[in-house]
């Protein structure tokens, strides 16, 4: 599948690397494609490129957005018609401190990237869980879970099939104002990781 990265930082570049590694063409959009972090990155993204945003997000049969918060709407007009596409939001709306969410209780992240992409089916995922796991999403014998929500079923499909390629087991958490949820979820690994329990740990939905 062809995979465009809007961000090349924790989360796009785990995501990218571990994709490319599974036979996924990836191209990553990026200000500038000839820095040395950029550079090395697609060095190690087995077959990958980077282009700009533009360029990543026309080539992406989906497109991923791996951006800071502040900084999503700006990439999203910078990408251009993400009309049809499906766009994988793995953003978080952190504050620039980091001590809470922007925003959230009555709207998400992802319902407001849904409004700036018009069109677009947008799927919430890869936000509950620090990226430093992405490669090891195995804890002893479980798998981590990955909760996605979104309001299209085969764009969910698809999303739910490139966690399951990663090593996540993939959990539909219906609708995409679920990230209501999902958005404090991630807060709350963020607190446990950065507080006292380090950045080795994960949600897994137990079934009986």
């Amino acid at each position: 599948m062809k995979i465009g990265i809007i961000g090349a930082g924790n989360v796009g570049g785990t995501l990218g690397r571990i994709w490319a590694s599974k036979g996924h063409q990836i191209k990553y959009g990026v200000r500038n494609a000839q820095t040395p972090a950029v550079l090395k990155l697609v060095s190690g993204s087995h077959g990958a490129s980077a282009d700009t945003v533009p360029a990543a997000a026309a080539f992406g049969e989906v497109v991923v957005l791996a951006t800071p918060w502040q900084a999503t709407q700006d990439a999203i007009k910078t990408a251009g018609d993400l009309k049809g596409k499906i766009v994988v939001d793995c953003v978080n709306p952190l504050k620039s401190d980091l001590s809470g969410l922007d925003l959230g209780h009555t709207t998400s992240a992802a319902e407001e990237i849904a409004g700036w992409a018009r069109g677009a089916r947008v799927v919430k995922a890869f936000n509950t869980i620090g990226a430093v796991n992405f490669a090891k999403p195995v804890f002893g014998r479980q798998r981590a879970t990955m909760f996605i929500c979104g309001d299209h079923e085969p764009a969910k499909t698809v999303v739910s099939k490139l966690a399951e390629d990663i090593g996540f087991e993939p959990v539909d958490a219906g609708p995409l104002t679920q990230a209501r949820l999902l958005e404090p979820l991630a807060m709350l690994w963020i607190s446990l990781a950065y507080s006292k329990l380090g950045t080795n740990i994960a949600f897994k939905l137990m079934r009986r």
